[in-house]
């Protein structure tokens, strides 16, 4: 390598690295490429004695820099994932990059989030299947979910069959769908490009925010049509059900951070291997004062308890993704109250 040129940003960024040190220093070369890595290093090496006066002043210009192109910083998704990942947990971080991402290029939903989900579902019900579906697939899983509980039973398996084979939908297409439906829609759908839409993910998100009942529906009018699609949803869900799955240091785990209302609710209509397994891991006292409090609800609505379920599943899931338990696929059979 010819001399370094002290104005150079080579030269800069070696001696850069000298002022931050060694631990320091190495966490900014997991950034470099093999080929940039290589000549920085050289430099390093060749690099001699450096006045205090020239560290503080490649100091001083790198944080000026640095405060000036903050703005033109690579950012993107895939950035802002791993960002969100390490500071809530992977599935959460989803979870509120949907959102963002459902804000940023879908604001024209405006009018669909804040709308009752009762009113869409009438709104659509009338729609061919594949439209609907279109149309949830744009929506936040939560707010799908809400809409899809309120269209008719048979409905709601033909979307969940259309919704699984969607990919992804070319703007054209929505736009064909946007003129079909801007009475009644006042022109909502508006996209600038592809965007993956629909899927099994999708689905396996919506299902889980919709009340075991409508589960129940869904898989068994799904079983003997597409018994592969029920059995991947279940693979890939996490269902109060499912507790079963979990060991018993697990379940000790959650049982500390459940609301002991909610678990007495979640019981009422819990098949009775799930209550075996919640009972066996209290002290003898804990399980008696909860035996007492689950006789003592009497009848309870099933969307009720149904809605403790979900709260319950909601704490495993952040004890996932705070890696204090692990949890397998889902797979157990849904029940119901009857």
């Amino acid at each position: 390598m010819a001399e370094l040129n002290e104005s150079s940003g080579l030269y800069k960024a070696a001696v850069l690295l000298l002022c931050l040190g060694v631990e320091r220093s190495s966490k900014v070369l997991q950034y470099l490429g093999e080929s940039e890595l290589e000549r920085v290093l050289m430099a390093v090496s060749e690099i001699g004695t450096v006045s205090q006066e020239t560290r503080a002043e490649i100091m001083q210009e790198a944080v000026a820099l640095s405060m000036a192109s903050a703005n033109l910083m690579m950012g993107g998704v895939e950035y802002s994932r791993q960002l969100l990942a390490r500071a809530v947990g992977p599935r959460r971080g989803a979870e509120i990059l949907e959102r963002i991402s459902a804000s940023q290029q879908l604001s024209s939903f405006e009018i669909l989030r804040s709308a009752d989900p009762a009113q869409v579902a009438n709104l659509l019900a009338e729609e061919h299947p594949q439209t609907i579906a279109l149309v949830l697939s744009y929506l936040e899983a939560k707010l799908a979910a809400d809409i899809m509980t309120h269209l008719p039973p048979e409905l709601q398996v033909e979307v969940t069959l259309r919704l699984a084979k969607m990919d992804r939908v070319s703007p054209n297409v929505v736009d064909v769908i946007e003129r079909g439906l801007k009475h009644k829609l006042s022109g909502v759908i508006s996209v600038a490009g592809f965007r993956e839409t629909g899927g099994v993910s999708f689905l396996v998100k919506m299902l889980n925010n919709v009340d075991r009942g409508v589960q129940k529906t869904i898989f068994e009018a799904l079983e003997p049509v597409s018994p592969s699609l029920v059995e991947e949803i279940r693979a890939n869900m996490f269902t109060f059900d499912d507790l079963v799955k979990l060991d018993d240091k697990s379940i000790q785990r959650v049982l500390r951070d459940v609301n002991k209302q909610d678990l007495a609710l979640a019981l009422k209509g819990a098949p009775e291997k799930v209550r075996e397994l919640i009972y066996r891991n209290l002290s003898e006292r804990a399980r008696e004062t909860l035996q007492e409090e689950v006789e003592l609800l009497g009848p309870q609505l099933a969307k009720n308890v149904y809605a403790a379920q979900r709260r319950i599943v909601e704490v495993v899931r952040s004890l996932e993704e705070a890696e204090e338990i692990v949890i397998g696929g889902a797979g157990a059979e849904y029940a119901i109250i009857v």
